[in-house]
């Protein structure tokens, strides 16, 4: 059984208009009113009332009325054939569109929710390997950001939040979302978290962040969890709860400040190798055959770092070597 507060919201490529929906609707149904009214009074000679005998401009209008409403009391009534088949013919079509019409709003209900369901099954049976990302605040909606210029699809990441306001925004971005307590296992089972490839935890609170990993793990034991903390002591916490690497925000904030104070323009280069897609980026790749054997740098790129069994060496420590099979490069790339 889902928790009451963990809900999918899928995003919608185009908003619609309650309000819209229903004038047009009644649009529709007083113009059908005006059409059938504008029969019945040039053909009124072909009708009788029972009162009088005779159908004037009113009656007619009340005729069509109880006629398309389906209420027909039997007062007036057409008494030549060409009447009736002109009710048989034009009339009773019409008559079905007005009922049609006026139920439009609950059929229209119905058929958004079954369309919303179907919707919704379709996307828990394709979704797997996506990326969760925890929050979507500054910190969210940036990590979401750097993913998308990584060539990440938009349908390969799904938002969760406790606010609703927030998976709103993702939605009108256009990614899944989850409305949710990130510290429950029921919504990560709702994220479908044990079929995602990576996990980002970019919450504000950092209780809140150990919290998630926690119940995270519990769901999706051998995904990759990358999470932010604020302060540096929680950072062993977050690692234990089981996060596969942890940003520390204040640490590296007060870092770039004081090479600022130092040396404006690497802070510049810093900024440049974090934003990707523009002038320098981090890349990441597998060596390939002919590389293997070879030092890194007779590759022709500035590599930082080599990433051999889980470690990262960096391209300074003396286990480098010459490179081998299954080792990962961290190199420079021009964006």
């Amino acid at each position: 059984m889902l928790a009451p507060d963990a809900r999918v919201r899928l995003p919608r490529s185009r908003p619609r208009s309650p309000l819209r929906a229903i004038a047009l609707r009644f649009a529709v149904a007083l113009l059908l009113v005006l059409i059938a009214w504008g029969m019945v009074l040039v053909e009124r000679d072909d009708y009788t009332d029972n009162l009088d005998g005779a159908v004037s401009a009113i009656d007619a209008l009340y005729y069509t009325t109880v006629t398309l409403s389906t209420t027909g009391y039997g007062d007036i009534v057409p008494v030549t054939p060409r009447a009736r088949l002109v009710n048989a013919l034009v009339v009773t079509p019409m008559r079905i569109l007005f009922v049609i019409v006026l139920v439009g709003t609950t059929i229209q209900a119905l058929t958004e929710r079954s369309r919303t369901e179907i919707r919704l099954a379709r996307w828990r049976s394709r979704m797997r390997d996506h990326v969760l990302v925890l929050g979507y605040g500054t910190k969210g909606r940036n990590a979401v950001r750097a993913l998308r210029l990584q060539g990440v699809r938009a349908d390969r990441i799904l938002v969760v939040d406790r606010q609703a306001q927030a998976t709103a925004d993702a939605t009108a971005d256009g990614y899944v979302a989850v409305t949710g307590d990130v510290t429950r296992s029921d919504t990560f089972r709702t994220a479908l978290a044990e079929r995602a490839e990576r996990v980002v935890v970019a919450l504000d609170r950092d209780d809140t962040a150990i919290l998630a990993v926690l119940a995270l793990r519990r769901i999706s034991p051998h995904c990759s969890v990358v999470a932010s903390a604020r302060e540096a002591q929680h950072a062993d916490l977050l690692r234990q709860s089981g996060a596969s690497s942890v940003v520390i925000s204040s640490e590296t904030t007060g870092r770039l400040l004081g090479l600022a104070a130092v040396s404006p323009t690497a802070v510049e280069v810093v900024e440049d190798l974090v934003s990707f897609g523009t002038g320098l980026d981090l890349a990441e790749r597998t060596v390939t055959a002919p590389e293997v054997g070879r030092l890194p740098e007779e590759l022709g790129v500035p590599v930082l770092a080599v990433v051999r069994g889980g470690r990262a060496l960096r391209y300074a420590d003396p286990a480098v070597g010459r490179l081998q099979g299954g080792d990962r490069l961290l190199y420079v790339a021009a964006g």
